[in-house]
């Protein structure tokens, strides 16, 4: 069946960011732990005045970071009150000695902050393979956690940026039930995105008292329907981590699974992750094109969602786009190879809404229609399976040359930096 999730909520969006919520604040200092003689912002901190309840998604990629596995463990306490996030180094593929270091991190917040040590989780993006910098980073925990305020969310944003080009932030408020609450957040990633959780992270926090189960179930249910629906590269990565805050300082009354408010709820905390996703997407690496892939009229939901991300990863249609060259072709042989239920002679193909093949056949449409459709900085294209009711959207992006010039010497960069400081 076709699925509908559209709930009619009166979604305001404010200013604010992650801190929008009541009872949250953030910060962020600068470390060097890229590079000792580059102090940009690459340490932040989110944190809860209030005690809270927490669920989060992880990476499925089976190589996992230092701090995937700190956190996972941490999450499972239900009350974090703070997240260290920092750039310039994944903490990935760093043996024992990455998970002292991610723990390090966590203690050192939590003795700041007179917390205990399962009431953090920390999160890190960058370099896969290269030990931490924590002679570097505990000495400013205190900096970083005497600097935390209501107004903290833009350097936040900013200090988990690797090759992003602008923060991500975004937030709602919401009326239920004669109550306002709001949902915050801030995201990073450009590179490594593909369904299943990507190289991106994203902390969310809300003021809204949300039951323990329902918000773990709402937030994994939000990221299969925002995160899980993003690609760039077809490449997912060992940090992807996505965690939500909930501390109650509204007046809201207790979220619970069958509650007046519940739909409510999990439509904003999708609205607030949709839009994040979005971002993502847009500041993908050196791209040019962002593309809403919408598959309908297919048997299930898993044929519809195969279809679209098979098109979505093909690198032979993203590089089709890049050239603005409408290519139903290369579309047509990623949907047969998609592991879906296909008959060629009932596939309809739309870019922009203007038909280019119908019934698997070229549709006669006049190409310099659809050139001009595919040349745009934004354009939809739309696959009818014809066979069913189930639909999938995913979004997506071209493939340019500047995106492998990019990747091509990102990590001789960081060896150069290494060796700066004479540790290669």
């Amino acid at each position: 069946m076709r699925q509908n999730h559209a709930v009619d909520c009166p979604f305001k969006p404010v200013a604010g960011g992650i801190t929008a919520p009541m009872g949250f604040r953030a910060g962020a200092t600068s470390c060097g732990i890229k590079n000792p003689e580059v102090m940009r912002l690459d340490l932040a901190m989110v944190y809860s005045d209030y005690k809270t309840r927490a669920a989060a998604c992880f990476t499925t990629n089976k190589v996992k970071a230092a701090p995937v596995r700190v956190s996972s463990q941490h999450v499972k306490n239900g009350d974090v009150r703070a997240v260290v996030v920092n750039s310039g180094n994944a903490n990935a593929c760093t043996g024992p000695r990455g998970i002292a270091d991610a723990k390090a991190m966590t203690k050192s917040a939590a003795e700041h902050l007179d917390l205990d040590m399962q009431q953090v989780m920390v999160c890190s993006t960058g370099i896969i393979g290269m030990p931490m910098p924590v002679e570097r980073i505990l000495p400013k925990m205190g900096e970083l956690t005497m600097g935390l305020s209501s107004r903290g969310s833009d350097r936040a944003a900013r200090a988990i940026m690797t090759s992003d080009t602008k923060p991500k932030s975004y937030a709602i408020e919401v009326e239920c039930d004669g109550c306002v609450f709001r949902v915050g957040g801030i995201a990073k990633g450009a590179g490594m995105i593909c369904p299943n959780m990507a190289t991106m992270l994203a902390v969310i926090t809300t003021d809204a008292a949300v039951e323990l189960s329902e918000l773990r179930r709402a937030t994994q249910a939000a990221v299969d329907q925002s995160f899980n629906r993003i690609t760039i590269d077809g490449d997912t990565s060992t940090n992807d981590t996505v965690i939500v805050l909930s501390n109650g300082a509204s007046d809201l009354p207790l979220i619970k699974s069958k509650g007046p408010c519940v739909e409510i709820f999990r439509a904003a905390l999708r609205r607030v992750m949709m839009e994040l996703a979005k971002m993502i997407v847009r500041d993908g690496e050196r791209v040019t094109k962002f593309v809403e892939i919408r598959v309908k009229g297919a048997r299930t939901h898993n044929d519809a969602k195969n279809v679209a991300e098979a098109v979505a990863k093909s690198t032979l249609v993203k590089c089709s786009w890049y050239g603005g060259d409408p290519n139903w072709g290369r579309v047509m042989h990623a949907v047969g190879y998609a592991d879906a239920r296909v008959r060629e002679e009932l596939v309809d193909i739309y870019f922009g809404g203007v038909c280019a093949a119908k019934g698997g056949l070229p549709s006669g449409a006049p190409m310099k229609e659809l050139e001009k459709i595919t040349r745009k900085p934004q354009f939809a294209l739309t696959i009818d399976l014809n066979l069913g009711e189930a639909d999938y959207n995913v979004y997506t992006t071209d493939l340019s040359e500047a995106y492998v010039d990019f990747n091509s010497s990102e990590y001789s960069a960081a060896v150069h930096a290494k060796r700066q400081q004479g540790l290669v």
